[in-house]
């Protein structure tokens, strides 16, 4: 149920934006970290917090389709209908980067924001004190999720609280985020990856989010997906192969079949968070995860936060099906688990 802030809240942030602070504000998503993007010195701040790698870009969110034209150098009609099917939403655009009319080099969007890329990507959230911020700021934001880098993602205002403490000057509550995972990272600047030969441009699938990939290739078609990068700049956040993790080690257990790692002896040790199938041995505290992925989406990253203020010794995840609707869900498990 989304949270309505106290009267003044929104101006206060906004001033504090425009000052060159970090606001945490909510999405329907997760909780972002937000800064002016068009300030590099306040987006730096936003790396030092997070502790985040240069090579990380940030998604900068906007107020309206009008905004994210005036931040890139041209807006195809691909990118038109997908912003007004998904917009606001759970969908970031990449695009390439507009230039200074004066310099005809600098982009409008300071290199910092972008990882040094040519490109940017653009999202209009879909949560009512979201975009009431970057209209009272007036400027787009860099906003990544408000955690420490590689950390669970926050979906509440606590969960922001107890990873970044004082380090974020203001926090916006707007209650519970309702996507629960990150947004669809969708590039219409490359052609398909995968896919050598390929002449056509086709949009790449750059991370899997809360809009399906069978609900974008309803709009545009088939959708090529990116291979994993080996180094240098990541085209989109969320890429790195360890990501979305707990501090409690968290292994996959297919058939619940739990790894050597989560027998254990004794009391119970362990959190098991069930889909289908029942752990391999007792000596677990279970969880049942709701069967529809939308509300796994939801729920995972608050079981995940709970299951470290629990202090367990680890975390077995009985992996939901692999159909299409769940492929979102099993990238942020699969990089959870990474070692």
């Amino acid at each position: 149920m989304l949270q309505a802030c106290p009267p003044g809240e929104i101006d206060r942030a906004a001033r504090l934006l425009r000052a060159g602070r970090l606001v945490a504000f909510p999405t329907e998503t997760v909780y972002g970290l937000g800064a002016n993007a068009l300030d590099a010195e306040a987006v730096a701040r936003i790396y030092a917090v997070k502790r985040r790698p240069g090579t990380s870009p940030l998604i900068v969110h906007v107020a309206s389709i009008e905004m994210a034209q005036s931040l890139v150098t041209k807006w195809p009609e691909i990118a038109d209908r997908l912003a007004r099917r998904f917009w606001p939403g759970p969908l970031t655009l990449v695009l390439e980067k507009r230039l200074e009319k004066q310099s005809g080099k600098q982009s409008v969007i300071p290199a910092i924001v972008t990882a040094n890329l040519p490109t940017v990507g653009l999202r209009m959230p879909a949560h009512p004190i979201a975009l009431a911020l970057i209209r009272a700021a007036g400027v787009p934001l860099a906003a990544p999720s408000a955690n420490r880098f590689t950390e669970v993602s926050p979906t509440t205002a606590e969960h922001v609280r107890r990873s970044l403490g004082s380090d974020v000057d203001f926090i916006l509550d707007g209650g519970p985020c309702e996507v629960g995972i990150e947004s669809t990272v969708l590039s219409l600047a490359e052609r398909g990856l995968n896919e050598p030969g390929l002449n056509e441009q086709r949009p790449v699938l750059l991370r899997p989010g809360g809009i399906s990939r069978r609900e974008l290739e309803a709009v545009v078609g088939p959708v090529a997906s990116a291979k994993e990068v080996q180094s240098g700049a990541h085209p989109a956040p969320g890429m790195h192969p360890r990501h979305y993790s707990p501090r409690t080690p968290l292994y996959l257990a297919t058939n619940g079949k739990l790894p050597d790692q989560g027998q254990g002896q004794g009391q119970k040790q362990g959190l098991y968070l069930q889909h289908l199938h029942p752990p391999s041995c007792s000596n677990v505290t279970i969880h049942q995860m709701p069967q529809s992925a939308g509300a796994y989406a939801a729920a995972l990253y608050e079981a995940l936060h709970q299951a470290d203020a629990g202090n367990y010794n680890w975390i077995a995840v009985d992996p939901p099906p692999t159909t299409p609707e769940w492929e979102a869900i099993h990238d942020r498990l699969r990089r959870a688990a990474a070692k």
